[in-house]
């Protein structure tokens, strides 16, 4: 390993990691397709797309050529009484492809901020409107919203990576979802006792991700939408895991057709290439803010918010989605994935195999050893990151059968030992 590897490990911090006990991480050189590329000329063939944000592969020319455009022109500017046309431009595409009327956009820089910003603006629109009781959420068993503040205290509490700050965070409240009768009688009983607490429902729709994987039917979207219009509550669908086209639909809620208040996005937004997320609301949650008080403005605004560069990116990621068969290619990953890890049903310690859309998991009763398992995982040439009892294939959407097969026929084999 080179000098520079050894003296900046002393300095560097993980993320999920703990640092005296972990392995030495992988040094990639470079990537290109669905493959990682290391130091020392091993491939990977990366199984989870980079946190599924490399939709479309590493280093696609159209995106790279996009960022190599406009860092010519601006790399950055303040998004505060300036605007670009990256931003514009993509600001009006977002509308024109989100399901419904959800057709302003603020731009942030994470997921997580993008959440922030949606709980802010649920909050805000009843302040706005001299309602001052309505502050907590309902969020569910099993939800996963983000690592800030906000994004956390609307995480689950108990099963989720955020149970350690139980008694600092926000209190919300977290329920089942209503997916069967027991479920749905008791998500009914609470919006009616407590729905004017409330300033909304924030959900992951049909894939609750770090979560564990949770998969659920469009129909729970459904009674959540007929739900918050008889509570007139904002209905929040985080969809920065599942948006484009992970799920088999450009956006998970069209499954169910129905349209939410406010929808967050990131990880695919720019093709895996820049950060950058978005909260997009329809005109009932915007003009609640349309006033001529200053003090109904929303305040909040992240210092490279609708960075030029990462808006080309992103511009060119919708181009690619335009242009390329990616709906098509994720119905075939599908097909794909459910034969290459049926044979995990009958390995013993495996509670289930499902799969939604470019999604395939594999839940075991329980990982002794995370560590071991991702190793095993690295000597089959593969990169597969387990979490909890669950092992996931989350791969780019255009990755070749061929590197498919290997990491299914992986995940089977390395489950075996």
């Amino acid at each position: 390993m080179p000098d520079w590897y050894e003296s900046g490990l002393q300095h560097i911090w993980l993320p999920y990691t703990q640092m005296k006990t972990t392995a030495p991480p992988l040094l990639v050189s470079h990537t290109k397709g669905a493959r990682l590329v290391l130091a020392d000329g091993r491939e990977l063939i990366d199984g989870i797309a980079s946190w599924w944000t490399a939709c479309h592969g590493y280093n696609h020319p159209h995106i790279r050529a996009a960022i190599a455009s406009q860092v010519e022109l601006m790399p950055h500017v303040m998004f505060a009484g300036l605007v670009h046309k990256p931003a514009l431009t993509l600001a009006e595409r977002l509308a024109d492809m989100l399901p419904g009327d959800l057709s302003r956009v603020f731009f942030t820089d994470s997921g997580s901020v993008a959440v922030e910003v949606a709980l802010k603006m649920a909050t805000q629109y009843w302040l706005n409107q001299g309602q001052r009781g309505r502050t907590s959420f309902l969020a569910f068993a099993g939800g996963y919203h983000g690592d800030t503040t906000g994004a956390m205290a609307v995480s689950d509490p108990e099963e989720g990576m955020h149970a350690l700050f139980k008694g600092l965070l926000p209190e919300h409240h977290v329920i089942d979802l209503p997916r069967d009768a027991k479920s749905t009688k008791a998500f009914d009983a609470f919006l009616a006792k407590h729905a004017k607490e409330l300033a909304g429902i924030i959900v992951e729709p049909l894939v609750q991700g770090a979560g564990g994987m949770l998969f659920h039917e469009p129909d729970v979207l459904k009674h959540l939408r007929a739900a918050a219009d008889k509570y007139d509550l904002l209905l929040i669908f985080d969809e920065i895991f599942t948006g484009f086209g992970r799920t088999g639909t450009m956006f998970a809620c069209e499954a169910a057709g129905v349209v939410p208040d406010i929808i967050t996005l990131s990880k695919a937004l720019t093709g895996g290439t820049m950060a950058l997320a978005a909260t997009v609301v329809t005109p009932k949650v915007f003009d609640a803010f349309w006033s001529n008080k200053a003090e109904h403005a929303l305040m909040h605004g992240p210092t490279f918010m609708a960075n030029p560069l990462a808006c080309a990116a992103a511009n060119a990621s919708l181009d690619l989605f335009a242009v390329e068969p990616r709906l098509k290619q994720v119905e075939d990953i599908s097909k794909l994935l459910e034969d290459g890890l049926a044979p995990c049903r009958n390995l013993p310690g495996v509670v289930d195999v499902r799969v939604k859309g470019a999604i395939g998991v594999v839940e075991l009763k329980n990982i002794a050893d995370l560590g071991v398992l991702k190793q095993k995982f690295i000597d089959a040439d593969v990169w597969v990151r387990p979490f909890g009892r669950i092992v996931y294939l989350t791969p780019a959407l255009n990755i070749p059968e061929g590197d498919l097969k290997i990491l299914t026929d992986a995940v089977v084999a390395v489950l075996k030992t």
